[in-house]
């Protein structure tokens, strides 16, 4: 885990709870965070008849996803013949530590025991998965479990209100098909009471790391993951930083998180993160942030669209690709236009897209525009000699574009750091 010096510090803010604000001013493309994982867990059913196509430990994608046959180069565990992983040496990590024996075992079965999760949904497989991972963290480091319990959120948070009935059942159905080790009942570790919170816990914190990028389906998790710094970023529907990460990239630690500023803040500013992608409609933001966080946005932009005679229609998914209504595209047309001329005409302009529209700019500069992405473009990060970049990466799709490319109305006429 790695946060840059003197980058970001920790503080209490009122009715957020804890935040990460700049410590000094920020330039658009900076690193301020690399965090790297405690816990990692699959995001794939459980109940599977087939092997999945990531590796069990690190979670790249796997070469050959079938290492039975002949010539493979993946390695299987010796124990279950279920879970492949894409070298002898994650298969050597994974078996001292995310995929111990009692792993194993209390996955397997899972799976091949008549139980009543074959039936569960698969957000209740995901769940067994993640109190399984859990539960062996704190027999192979007490440190991280205790890092973990740590975290924001109680079973009696209204965002975790269903958390405590999954946990009794799949308490009662883990500890039924394969007791827990001894450490975890001398430590008195393993009961329903915690099981309940510990999915808090998840529920507020897990990231997921996602499926390759595709322009003609939905991406899912392939992975969830607990990252102790990075939980303490808070949502703004306008974030002026966005999470990277490269699973499939070569090399060790590639489950890390890299935390981007999108562009310039002052010092003291709070630096947020979109828990989702920008492009959602206020109705759906307002929904997901209830019933998945527990609370709602308060932020600049939600509190302009929330006045808005019509709220955006719910628009989701493929129907939202279009991007904003006709209305909200009239509004950014005009925004993006205009051609002040002088830096009163400038600041006006700015006053004007600020009051009735602030984020049509934001759309306009940071929101990728390939099919089916929406995800957010922040600058590569500074040479070495300080120079910003002019190219932004997409942390979504990944595509790499020139800062004339994006918009050719003059990234500088207005600014959003105020």
């Amino acid at each position: 885990m790695e946060m840059t010096k003197d980058l970001l510090r920790v503080t209490e803010t009122e009715g957020r709870g804890r935040a990460l604000v700049a410590a000094q001013p920020l330039k658009g493309g900076q690193i301020v965070l690399r965090d790297s994982p405690i816990l990692l867990y699959s995001a794939l059913p459980l109940i599977s008849p087939s092997l999945h196509p990531y590796c069990n430990h690190c979670f790249k994608t796997l070469k050959q996803p079938q290492p039975q046959a002949a010539g493979s180069s993946a390695c299987v565990c010796p124990w279950c013949s279920h879970h492949a992983f894409c070298s002898s040496n994650c298969l050597s990590s994974a078996l001292s530590y995310s995929h111990s024996p009692w792993v194993c075992q209390a996955l397997r079965r899972l799976r091949d025991s008549p139980s009543p999760l074959s039936d569960q949904p698969l957000e209740r497989q995901v769940q067994a998965r993640f109190l399984i991972a859990a539960y062996n963290l704190a027999i192979v480091s007490p440190s991280n479990f205790q890092m973990l319990l740590s975290l924001q959120g109680q079973p009696d948070d209204s965002a975790a209100a269903d958390t405590t009935a999954a946990a009794h059942f799949l308490h009662y159905l883990i500890s039924s098909l394969c007791a827990p080790p001894p450490a975890l009942q001398e430590q008195q570790l393993f009961s329903a009471e915690l099981s309940a919170a510990l999915l808090a816990k998840d529920k507020l914190n897990a990231f997921g790391l996602m499926e390759p990028f595709s322009e003609t389906s939905q991406r899912s998790s392939r992975a969830y993951a607990i990252y102790p710094k990075a939980s303490f970023f808070n949502h703004d529907c306008l974030p002026n930083a966005c999470r990277f990460d490269y699973v499939d990239a070569d090399g060790d630690r590639n489950t890390d998180m890299v935390i981007r500023m999108i562009h310039d803040v002052p010092a003291g500013r709070e630096i947020c993160l979109s828990y989702f992608p920008v492009n959602q409609s206020y109705s759906s933001r307002q929904r997901t942030l209830a019933e998945d966080y527990g609370f709602a946005c308060q932020c600049d932009r939600c509190k302009v669209e929330a006045n808005w005679s019509d709220n955006e229609e719910n628009i989701e998914g493929e129907e939202e690709a279009e991007g904003m209504d006709e209305d909200q595209d009239q509004e950014m047309e005009a925004a993006s236009e205009s051609e002040p001329e002088s830096g009163s005409d400038i600041e006006e302009a700015q006053a004007q897209v600020e009051s009735d529209f602030p984020h049509a700019y934001f759309f306009l500069s940071f929101m990728c525009n390939r099919t089916n992405c929406w995800g957010t473009l922040a600058p590569l990060p500074p040479k070495d000699d300080g120079t910003p970049s002019n190219v932004m990466e997409c942390n979504v799709c990944g595509n790499l574009k020139k800062d004339e490319e994006i918009s050719g109305h003059g990234r500088d006429r207005l600014s959003i750091d105020g």
